[in-house]
């Protein structure tokens, strides 16, 4: 079974494959293959995948493993579970959209196509990577299409937003990599020889000092941390994707946030669960810190792409929330909100490049009556702040009631608290929606056309699954589950 690895290399071949010719319609149908194929291989392992087998010890699937260096314990080993499998479907189809709704990328084609392609390699790498050595170096290969993104083809403060976002990011990865060689070195006593295997490593790890387990979680947290991103590491984040291209937005927001969060249990919480005792008062605080501190400054956004940053922040605080509570809704909820942000972000950060696109402006006040020259614009935008906000019937309801019903079993009245950030959610949401919509278009912006072809094809796809899984959630809950319930069982009468 190759399949996993074809994932992650048929974009990489047609990156190489751009390279051969010259029209820039080819280069994109290059792109658009190279992308569909990924999509529906990771469709077939979806079908196929067996929820009962799912776990976080010996239990992955689709597994492949080719020794690299014996002697140091470096194997290529790729394999999912219920934790990565939704999140390998989530970067396919991320990763397609995008190549669809940048047809109109003119300016350095071939170079923009090939980055593109680039960031589905590194983030696919790292979601169905089960060695630590394979793991790093895909976490660094994300880094540089996306600095390239930003630097080139990004808004006016492009160079500021990409060497911060490099800055951040790196260092971040730097002090992830101290926490991995600690645990490679502290594992080979009880391994009885070197290994960077993740299975490997999850077998012994919990036994470790739990004064060492807290250093290497807090550092992990850190490292991971960056990637979510948690207050107070949030502050490359809004300026990379105000800077960044729409499609790099999507990225960025749909996957790589994806990453710290999924880094943070594959490796943190259930390799390290003395640690993940010591610190969990921190998580939680940094989790309703980040929550109530993304929801608030939304208000205060005059830029729409900006406050949809922001509002990342926020609900990916729901997913720290949901890993902290250590229970099976949370768990699943925190698993269900990543997949579900990728989704509803992936809308916004579309509708925030379509608006700026035909009506020139992503000023918030200068937007009214936006909804008599673009109606379809702003339905969809609608159903992506209703998605966002919450509301029943769409996905972003489901996983975030999850969360709250795992964080009232392990904090009881404390989940009010969070629990506000709903409504200044709906606040910044509909102050939004009544401000562009309504009103008399503002004709010094010139004339606005509606969505084209090309970027309506991805916001439809993506506005059905919005509901489809909104209506249908054990889609995603029946897969994640087992994975859930094993990872909970780790922690068996600390937190219910």
């Amino acid at each position: 079974m190759v399949v996993l690895s074809a994932l992650i290399f048929v974009p990489l071949i047609g990156a190489l494959a751009t390279l051969l010719f010259k029209s820039e319609k080819a280069i994109k149908v290059v792109a658009l293959i190279a992308t569909l194929i990924p999509l529906v291989l990771s469709l077939v392992l979806f079908a196929k995948f067996t929820p009962a087998n799912t776990g976080i010890n010996l239990n992955f699937q689709f597994v492949e493993s080719y020794s690299l260096a014996e002697q140091l314990g470096m194997s290529y080993t790729v394999g999912v579970d219920g934790i990565s499998m939704p999140l390998v479907v989530l970067t396919t189809l991320l990763l397609f959209l995008s190549v669809i709704f940048s047809w109109d990328v003119s300016f350095r084609t071939r170079e923009y196509f090939i980055l593109l392609l680039l960031m589905g390699v590194g983030v696919m790498g790292v979601f169905v990577s089960l060695d630590f050595f394979v793991l790093y170096v895909f976490w660094e290969i994300v880094l540089i299409p996306m600095y390239f993104l930003i630097g080139i083809w990004g808004g006016p403060k492009r160079d500021y937003a990409a060497i911060k976002f490099l800055i951040y990011t790196h260092l971040g990865s730097i002090v992830m990599l101290l926490a991995l060689i600690a645990m490679y070195f502290q594992a080979y006593p009880m391994l009885g020889r070197y290994s960077f295997s993740m299975m490997d490593i999850t077998r012994v790890a919990p036994h470790f000092q739990p004064a060492l387990q807290i250093l290497m979680f807090g550092a992990l947290f850190f490292g991971f941390g960056v990637k979510f991103p948690i207050v107070p590491l949030h502050t490359w984040l809004p300026d990379a994707h105000v800077e960044a291209p729409t499609a790099g937005s999507v990225i960025l927001a749909g996957l790589l946030l994806k990453m710290g969060g999924y880094g943070l249990i594959r490796v943190g919480v259930i390799m390290l669960p003395d640690g993940v005792r010591a610190l969990l008062p921190l998580l939680m605080t940094i989790a309703v810190l980040s929550i109530i501190y993304g929801a608030v400054v939304c208000l205060a956004q005059r830029d729409l792409k900006k406050m949809v940053a922001f509002s990342s922040i926020s609900h990916m605080g729901f997913v720290l929330m949901g890993i902290s509570s250590l229970t099976l809704s949370g768990i699943n909820g925190a698993v269900f909100q990543m997949f579900n942000h990728g989704l509803i972000t992936a809308v916004l950060f579309m509708m925030c490049g379509v608006i700026h696109h035909h009506a020139f402006t992503r000023n918030i006040p200068s937007l009214h009556g936006l909804g008599n020259v673009m109606p379809k614009a702003v339905i969809i935008l609608s159903i992506g702040f209703f998605a966002s906000l919450g509301l029943p019937g769409l996905n972003g309801f489901v996983s975030e009631f999850m969360v709250f019903i795992g964080t009232y079993e392990a904090y009881k009245i404390w989940v009010l608290i969070p629990l506000l950030s709903v409504v200044v959610t709906g606040a910044y949401y509909l102050w939004t929606l009544q401000k562009l919509a309504f009103g008399t278009w503002n004709k010094e912006l010139g004339k606005a056309t509606d969505i084209a072809v090309y970027e309506l094809v991805p916001l439809v796809v993506l506005t059905v699954l919005l509901f489809l899984f909104g209506l249908y959630p054990g889609l995603i809950i029946d897969v994640t589950n087992g994975a859930g319930m094993q990872v909970v069982q780790i922690f068996g009468g600390v937190l219910r």
